[in-house]
């Protein structure tokens, strides 16, 4: 019988010599100066990219949100004005004038400024009261009083047909001259005045 023993596992045949096809691979160290720096703040670093990244995303966000509508543009003031007649004063007109009363409105929109008030008649003046310029805010409703003093009878209108009052009107928007026609009643009113003020003769020359 021989002495030869068990077999002798050779360098590198045992087992835990043999690495494992399944452990993850252990990554060389950094070399360098700037690798080892690299390695020590490699958590900074990443934070820092997300920051900017993030910060990037959100300004492409930001410039390609879409644009909020704007506000509605304020309305042209002689679509948010309204004249409404009342009817003639009694008293207190000066000899050879009369007077009516109005009412003036803002129905949308920013305030209104009354700039001027006319009518196109060449013998008559007009005045107010209050005095124009005067301001009108959204959905408050103003009175005024026009006065009208006869200058020469041959210059106004036997019967006024159909009367109108020219009224400059501005806001934000727009200045304008409008036309009010203010109805039957005032046309009949003024035809009215000016028969009894011109058949008296109050004023039968042009007055200054």
């Amino acid at each position: 019988m021989s002495g030869v023993g068990p077999v002798e596992p050779g360098e590198g045949t045992r087992a835990r010599d043999v690495p494992d096809a399944d452990a993850p691979a252990v990554p060389d160290p950094p070399r360098g100066r700037y690798a080892q720096v690299y390695a020590r703040h490699r958590r900074a670093v990443f934070a820092v990219a997300a920051a900017v990244a993030m910060l990037a995303g959100g300004g492409y966000l930001h410039a390609t949100r879409p644009e909020p509508a704007p506000p509605p543009e304020a309305p042209y003031p002689s679509q948010a004005v309204g004249v409404s007649y009342l009817g003639p004063l009694t008293g207190g007109a000066p000899r050879g004038s009369f007077g009516f009363e109005v009412e003036l409105s803002v129905r949308s929109g920013p305030p209104v400024t009354i700039e001027r008030m006319t009518q196109p008649y060449a013998g008559l003046s007009l005045t107010t009261d209050p005095h124009i310029p005067a301001r009108i805010a959204t959905d408050v409703s103003r009175k005024m009083a026009i006065t009208m003093r006869i200058t020469e009878c041959a210059k106004v209108p036997e019967n006024a047909g159909l009367p109108f009052l020219d009224v400059t009107l501005r806001n934000t928007r727009a200045i304008e001259v409008h036309s009010f026609i203010l109805g039957e009643r005032y046309a009949q009113d003024l035809s009215d005045a000016l028969q009894v003020a011109c058949s008296n003769n109050f004023l039968s020359s042009p007055k200054t």
